[in-house]
């Protein structure tokens, strides 16, 4: 028979492990749990990195006050805002329960003292880069100060059952600033980002012990702070204009979640010695290997002359191969000065001899692309049927032109 040792655990047989875990605590911010899974797990860690601006602290305070308002309580530690900050923050975004309490403090044994004084279920460490242990060496944000505060919260919250909320910086390549460890040693990795100029934020999960990490959330912040988006596909296709060349709408998926986003381009001549490539919520170098193609696999003449530009709508970066073929005729649409038939979405990878390649989960794609009312989808040639949208297969970039009116006689399949 298995025995415990001094400190440590029994062994138990796996099958008779509760599969489920520990019950969930809901944070009350519906983006939040579809991200987590559910809510919070009790003794569990999350860190929550993004770009100064985000609004990472607006999330952390409202993800508390929700929290707080169906039976918790919690301690929000501000490390570098004032009470009186985040007061005025709190305060925009509606009613403060009784349960939330507030800290200014960077030490982290004052922190630890007041967890024991307080004894709450949930605690937010706004951020971790300002936390300071004065028996260690190193100033506030050094690789040690960060890495041990860091492993000396964790043991907290698994000896006491605490859940806490980790806030930590980004560097200028989005990577989370800090010693790696940092990142091994929590349970979850929350990512928010967006585009400051652009009220649209995003969650995801880059690490997470309890669930998934293919969900996205999505929020637009507003002057009463973060509210979830509940339509993606409809707000990033409110304002398009239809029928307008250089525009095509294409289904990508975001994790697990399918959107629908407008890629859009814009040709002009330019007198300059090297004409300009630039390319928003696309990746640089996958334009300019599509514009390669357009230029050696269709009848598209040189693109030498021409400044090209191309962007998503919405603030919205892709990341996915899955968006090729869109990007492509956006891009000879402006070119051509011809629209793409308003009701067309087109999906698909292309590869250097101009062939279309398939991608994953294309029923979600078109189904979201269904309900939004297209009723047209191009898609590579060995795409199945989807029901409620009628697919146009297609072997290749140049046909896929064709198809859509961008053919060398300007007239397509249908």
């Amino acid at each position: 028979m298995p025995v415990r040792l001094a400190g440590g655990d029994i062994p138990v047989p796996l099958g008779k492990v509760d599969p489920e875990g520990a019950t969930r605590r809901s944070t009350g911010v519906p983006e939040l749990d579809r991200v987590l899974g559910g809510g919070l797990v009790p003794g569990s860690v999350t860190l929550l990195g993004g770009e100064p601006g985000m609004g990472k602290s607006t999330l952390v305070l409202q993800t508390l006050i929700a929290m707080c308002e169906r039976g918790a309580r919690a301690l929000l530690v501000t490390a570098e805002e004032s009470k009186d900050q985040v007061r005025l923050r709190a305060s925009r975004l509606g009613p403060v329960p009784p349960s939330l309490f507030v800290v200014g403090e960077t030490a982290l044994p004052t922190v630890l003292a007041q967890l024991d004084e307080l004894e709450p279920h949930v605690v937010a460490i706004d951020s971790i880069q300002t936390i300071v242990d004065p028996d260690l060496p190193g100033v506030a944000g050094s690789v040690g100060q960060v890495r041990d505060c860091a492993a000396r919260l964790v043991r907290m919250a698994k000896e006491r059952d605490v859940t806490v909320l980790i806030v930590g910086h980004v560097t200028k390549d989005g990577s989370l600033a800090g010693p790696r460890v940092l990142e091994h040693v929590v349970d979850t990795v929350l990512a928010f980002e967006g585009d400051r100029h652009h009220a649209l934020r995003m969650v995801h999960a880059l690490k997470h012990r309890f669930g998934s990490t293919q969900e996205l959330g999505l929020f637009e912040m507003t002057g009463r702070g973060l509210e979830g988006v509940s339509d993606p596909s409809a707000l990033f296709l409110a304002d398009r204009r239809p029928c307008s060349p250089g525009s095509v709408v294409a289904p990508v998926l975001e994790g697990a979640r399918p959107l629908l986003v407008e890629v859009q381009a814009l040709v002009a001549s330019t007198n300059a010695p090297m004409p300009r490539r630039s390319a928003q919520g696309l990746d640089g170098s996958r334009l300019s290997l599509l514009l390669a193609v357009l230029e050696q696999r269709t009848h598209l003449e040189q693109f030498s002359g021409l400044d090209v530009w191309a962007s998503v709508a919405g603030g919205v970066r892709v990341g996915e191969a899955a968006a090729d073929l869109a990007a492509s005729l956006a891009v000879a649409s402006a070119r051509l000065e011809k629209p793409v038939p308003a009701g067309t979405v087109a999906v698909g990878e292309i590869g250097l001899g101009g062939e279309l390649r398939q991608v994953g989960q294309l029923g979600r794609r078109l189904a979201e692309a269904s309900r939004l009312g297209f009723d047209t989808a191009l898609v590579p040639a060995s795409a199945p049927d989807i029901e409620g949208i009628r697919v146009v297969r297609v072997p290749d970039l140049a046909a896929a032109m064709a198809a859509v009116g961008l053919g060398p006689e300007g007239s397509g399949d249908g």
